[in-house]
């Protein structure tokens, strides 16, 4: 196994590494909404959280010398699943026209109250 940190994304706020690259697969730890240059969760809706999200997977997926496009499954937790539809549409367009496998969870509580992480699994060949 080779531990992969990515020294552009969000430190990590626990014992453990942006990714592992264990066989044929790179195992991503959830990217939660947190703002690398200032280390704090980004204001406002679903929506910027899930952009904030996203930008930092492909920091870590970049890290790994991969894309959004080598993601083989995801898995999305949300604090409302209320928020499904919009965060849907954000992640639909970030994988654009990639379609990974996909689980998504109502969490009640996830780390610094954000209100969506995701968390993935690419293939690198």
């Amino acid at each position: 196994m080779k531990v992969i940190t990515a020294p552009s994304a969000p430190a990590a706020i626990g014992p453990y590494s942006h990714a592992i690259h264990a066989g044929p697969f790179v195992f991503c730890s959830g990217q939660t909404p947190i703002d690398p240059a200032t280390g704090n969760l980004v204001a406002g809706d679903i929506e910027a959280q899930t952009k904030q999200v996203f930008e930092n997977i492909k920091t870590v997926l970049s890290a790994a010398g991969l894309t959004l496009q080598d993601v083989a499954k995801s898995t999305v937790y949300l604090k409302d699943m209320g928020d499904f539809a919009r965060m849907n549409a954000i992640y639909e367009a970030a994988f654009a026209p990639h379609k990974p496998a996909r689980t998504t969870i109502q969490a009640a509580k996830l780390p610094r109250d954000c209100i969506v992480e995701i968390e993935v699994i690419a293939h690198k060949a």
